[in-house]
């Protein structure tokens, strides 16, 4: 087999990149080892920044978040029984963000590249990428799925290949002599989904001496929340009784505001941890989304960084299909980790703002709250929060 760019996973950064580049008439192929039924169904953010939302519009992939997604303007935040809303518009010229999960953002990307773009190859999985420092890179690959032992190895040759394989992938073990910055943190996240509609029409992120909690939703009848937790904790160790009130305690207010309860249909804890991978290219190998960075959740830069890559990416490759220029794929990693690192920065801000620590002392909890006292009564420093929130500069 042979393509212009080879892409490995199917995640959204790797689906977005093969419908920006169809869109630019650059061919690719896309594998994938998991089957399309997984890829489909796999949770993972749900907060679209308004750069993301713009670039899908773009991309042809924006009619049915349009219909479906919940435009936010702003967020809460709740400190010391009380509550305090970030309007963003307002702050950043009319910017907002999109409550749409990544799940649907993938199934009209699957959609559209399986009606219009090039290969889509499920149940494939990635061994190797060969040749990275060459002009003839290649991917060495075997049909069958992750676990599919017997399947037949094959080789796509390609001028380009993009790791979009997460942190465990293969591309990433392909840079040589990279270096890492790393930071994991002692709690983790305890997110439930519950078949109740939200609490709040906003996401309320809620600072309490017992922990961080945040509101968030998936629909207006379905909604998201998390508990702050030890990094080790199992999900099944909390009942869903315990679960709904340690949420009643962290989301208390001096107001007459109630937490809904409904059915938990769903359990699970993510861990919490920053990285960092540079450069984010090795000859004509390029690092997009988690294969080069991973944030803590609590700014909700994920899934928008990972955006963010491709998007320079395909500039870069359309241009050099243009113009034989190779000017802006040598600048890749550079321009990509200067929005990387100021996403770090804004995920580590948030995170230790809201977040109790081990071990905390009193001198450390009074500078929380004088923070969120800066936050709240200063617009410079409320403005800041919303313009990182909404999203930084693509490119």
């Amino acid at each position: 087999m042979r393509t212009t760019v080879g892409i490995i996973g199917a995640g959204p950064a790797g689906l977005l990149l093969a419908r920006l580049l169809h869109n630019a008439g650059i061919d690719s192929v896309v594998l994938e080892s998991r089957d399309r039924a997984y890829v489909e169904r796999r949770q993972r953010a749900g907060i679209l920044e308004q750069g993301t939302v713009d670039v899908l519009r773009e991309a042809g992939a924006g009619e049915r978040m349009d219909r479906e997604g919940l435009r936010h303007d702003g967020i809460e935040l709740r400190f010391d029984r009380r509550r305090h809303r970030v309007d963003f518009p307002a702050l950043t010229g009319g910017r907002s963000v999109m409550v749409h999960a990544q799940t649907e953002v993938c199934k009209d990307l699957i959609a559209l590249q399986l009606k219009e773009g090039g290969p889509l190859l499920f149940e494939t999985e990635a061994l190797a990428v060969e040749g990275a420092g060459t002009d003839r890179p290649r991917i060495r690959f075997r049909h069958g799925g992750a676990d599919g032992a017997d399947g037949a190895e094959d080789v796509l040759e390609c001028d380009y290949v993009v790791g979009c394989d997460g942190f465990w992938g293969v591309a990433r073990a392909a840079v040589p002599d990279g270096r890492t910055f790393e930071r994991t943190y002692p709690f983790g996240w305890l997110g439930i989904l519950a078949d109740v509609a939200p609490s709040h029409d906003e996401l309320v992120y809620a600072r309490h001496d017992r922990g961080f909690a945040l509101l968030s939703m998936r629909s207006p009848s379905v909604s998201r929340l998390y508990l702050q937790v030890p990094a080790d904790t199992e999900a099944d160790s909390w009942s869903d009784e315990e679960i709904w009130d340690e949420l009643e305690r962290r989301f208390e207010t001096d107001d007459d505001w109630t937490l809904r309860r409904g059915p938990v249909t769903q359990k699970s804890v993510t861990p919490m941890r920053s990285y960092v991978h540079e450069p984010m290219r090795h000859g004509r190998l390029f690092l997009a989304g988690d294969a080069a960075h991973i944030v803590p959740p609590t700014g909700a830069k994920g899934l928008n960084l990972a955006v963010g890559d491709v998007v320079t990416l395909a500039r870069a490759l359309a241009h050099r299909a243009a113009t034989g220029s190779d000017e802006l794929l040598d600048a890749y990693s550079a321009t990509c980790l200067r929005r990387v690192w100021q996403a770090e920065r804004f995920s580590y801000d948030m995170t230790t703002l809201l977040h109790s620590a081990p071990g905390a002392t009193p001198f450390e909890d009074r500078l929380q709250l004088a923070r969120l006292d800066r936050i709240t009564s200063s617009r410079a420093a409320e403005t800041d929060l919303a313009e990182a929130y909404t999203g930084f500069p693509i490119g």
